[in-house]
């Protein structure tokens, strides 16, 4: 999770997380080099006095300032579109978990298994256990396994929420009769947090969002006790 000061993105927990951190870096290096040659021909024309009429009017010099943005968009459109098709692929996911946004908890459904369903609440700061992180913690986390393709179905009964979590690179909107989707790969075990990224009314700021990461096997006992 993100920790005070940090300046860049939480550590990637999925696949599709690091090709949106390469395509962030990739793009930054880009924005750099321009933001650098425009203040080096700014600060050029400020502190000379000399100009040169042939670059006022040459039909060159325009044609590469024309071109040469041409391809600067198409670097960074052709990795863009790249990203934006990994994250809509969707082969055959091993578990799929719909999401449900209410004001203000979440309502998590293992599709499929039957009567697997339970509510997700934050836990008041007054009944935080030691250790556990204010406004972040819930009473029920979302349990999934690790290597194992998941499939989100993200939709609400009231108003527009939103459903994020940024180690995981997922966000998708949940809105009320319609059905969102979304798919990624845990790579390794831990808990992950996020929250509600659009506003929904009063309690917006609490509804958290928690995934725990467990091998296959603990995933299995812990459903098992959840049915039982």
């Amino acid at each position: 999770m993100a920790h005070p000061f940090q300046l860049g993105f939480q550590d990637a927990m999925s696949p599709i997380m690091e090709e949106l951190l390469h395509f962030h870096d990739h793009t930054l290096m880009i924005v750099f080099l321009i933001s650098t040659l425009v203040l080096y021909i700014i600060t050029l024309m400020m502190t000379t006095k000399l100009t040169h009429t042939n670059t006022m009017n040459a039909q060159e010099v325009e044609m590469i300032w024309t071109i040469l943005p041409a391809i600067v968009l198409i670097t960074i459109a052709l990795p863009s579109l790249r990203v934006l098709y990994l994250m809509d692929e969707i082969s055959n996911p091993h578990l799929t978990i719909k999401a449900m946004g209410h004001q203000w908890y979440w309502t998590y459904e293992y599709t499929d298994y039957e009567n697997l369903e339970f509510d997700s609440y934050m836990i008041p700061t007054q009944d935080l256990p030691n250790g556990h992180f204010r406004l972040l913690e819930v009473d029920h986390r979302m349990v999934m396994p690790m290597e194992s393709p998941i499939r989100m179905l993200i939709s609400a009964e009231d108003v527009l929420h939103s459903w994020a979590v940024p180690s995981l690179g997922v966000k998708a909107d949940a809105v009320p009769g319609r059905l969102n989707q979304s798919t990624f790969i845990i790579t390794r075990p831990g808990v992950f947090y996020g929250q509600c990224s659009e506003i929904c009314g009063a309690n917006h700021s609490f509804m958290p969002i928690v995934v725990e990461s467990v091998p296959l096997k603990h995933f299995e006992n812990w459903s098992s006790l959840m049915l039982s």
